[in-house]
């Protein structure tokens, strides 16, 4: 039974499943997209850049790939293969983000979009502190988070798969992030564009204090 996986498994055998409907419903362009030109906008020229649970590299390492060095972790083999493909100009490895080892400091910037949202919220500020110590001084994040309170849950059947989900409230989130060593510069509400009905998440553009 699902509840007797651990929910990294969970999600990555159900991304590793629906590799081809999770791909058909990305858009072209990234949700939130004000937050993550700003995001851009901070980058030095050529930044290194993380994007943590990047899937199949669509859209978000491609468009960072076009002036940034980008380096695409996720869970996901089959995510990845595809990812490496797609993405020729970027690095790509299968990695669980909790559990990243590179050495402290050496990006300048990290995205995660619906990521963050799969992994036991208890272990969200870990993760966070994880973040803070990867980013060089003044470096920048910008997130996707739980908009709601949702201390665990898997749904039994999310595009032909099991799927675990647990987050926090926006509130919450904000004053995580902050204890966290973040300032937040911007945060905005979006409803994504591939659940029905549409899911609520938190985005949050944050410096390195």
């Amino acid at each position: 039974m699902t509840e007797e996986i651990a929910p990294q498994d969970l999600v990555r055998d159900g991304y590793d499943h629906v590799a081809d409907e999770y791909f058909s419903t990305r858009s072209e362009t990234p949700e939130s997209s004000a937050l993550f030109q700003e995001f851009i906008g901070r980058l030095p020229p050529g930044a290194s850049v993380l994007d943590a649970g990047c899937g199949a590299g669509t859209p978000i390492a491609r468009m960072l790939s076009k002036s940034f060095d980008v380096t695409g972790v996720d869970i996901s083999q089959e995510q990845i293969n595809r990812a490496r493909q797609l993405v020729p100009e970027a690095t790509f490895l299968c990695q669980d983000m909790v559990d990243l080892t590179f050495p402290d400091s050496p990006f300048d910037g990290i995205c995660s979009y619906y990521a963050i949202i799969h992994i036991p919220r208890e272990e969200h500020p870990a993760l966070l502190r994880s973040f803070h110590a990867m980013l060089k001084p003044g470096g920048f994040v910008l997130l996707c988070m739980g908009a709601g309170d949702l201390p665990g849950s898997v749904n039994e059947d999310w595009l032909g798969a099991p799927m675990y989900w647990s987050h926090y409230g926006a509130e919450t989130n904000l004053k995580m992030i902050q204890e966290c060593g973040f300032t937040v510069l911007s945060s905005e509400l979006v409803s994504d564009n591939f659940t029905k009905p549409p899911a609520t998440h938190l985005f949050v553009l944050a410096e390195k204090r």
